[in-house]
């Protein structure tokens, strides 16, 4: 299962959590309809998918990099339990890059395994979350490139305070859950 599915199965089984903030909508949502949230999952951003490397120097020319018969693999979430996964497909496919990119498309279990076949050179590319590239331990490692925002579905990632989190941290919980709306919140997820 994925990061997530893990995070949730964590939740099920009556893990202390407050707040549960998901790279997607769909973990959220069945939390709140299983009852472990009072209230359905709120949109606090969106998440926007790069290509990455640590093979090469440049991405500008990704979409004849990937092309390449010389490219042997590219990293992708699995697209049945990972958003970006399916994503990143509806771009290969925006480009009519799908036909050619699936034999050499390696299915990974969650984002987070993407981007261990990236960083330690397993695959040439990978499709991960741009939040990744940014983080400060990634930041200068490998080289990036955005895809285009109309190429796909940016990710809706949604927030829920738990049951947990009401019943015993309830007004850090809640404040938390609020600041996340405000600018200042956006301002750093940005």
């Amino acid at each position: 299962s994925s990061d997530l599915g893990k995070f949730v199965n964590q939740i099920k089984n009556g893990a202390p959590f407050d707040v549960f903030m998901s790279a997607d909508m769909d973990y959220p949502t069945v939390l709140f309809h299983e009852g472990f949230s009072d209230a359905p999952p709120k949109i606090y951003a969106y998440g926007a998918i790069v290509l990455w490397s640590n093979k090469f120097k440049d991405l500008r020319g990704w979409q004849a990099i990937i092309q390449d018969s010389k490219i042997q693999k590219i990293a992708i979430a699995n697209p049945k339990t990972a958003p970006y996964g399916r994503e990143a497909l509806k771009t290969l496919k925006h480009f009519k890059l799908d036909s050619i990119a699936a034999p050499r498309l390696v299915y990974a279990e969650s984002i987070s395994q993407v981007n261990q076949y990236i960083y330690s050179g397993l695959v040439e590319l990978g499709f991960t979350a741009k939040s990744v590239v940014l983080s400060s331990e990634m930041q200068g490692k490998g080289v990036w490139l955005e895809l285009p925002k109309e190429s796909y579905t940016p990710i809706a990632q949604g927030v829920i305070v738990l049951k947990h989190g009401r019943e015993n941290a309830g007004n850090v919980s809640k404040q938390f859950y609020d600041f996340l709306s405000t600018a200042k919140a956006k301002e750093i997820l940005q």
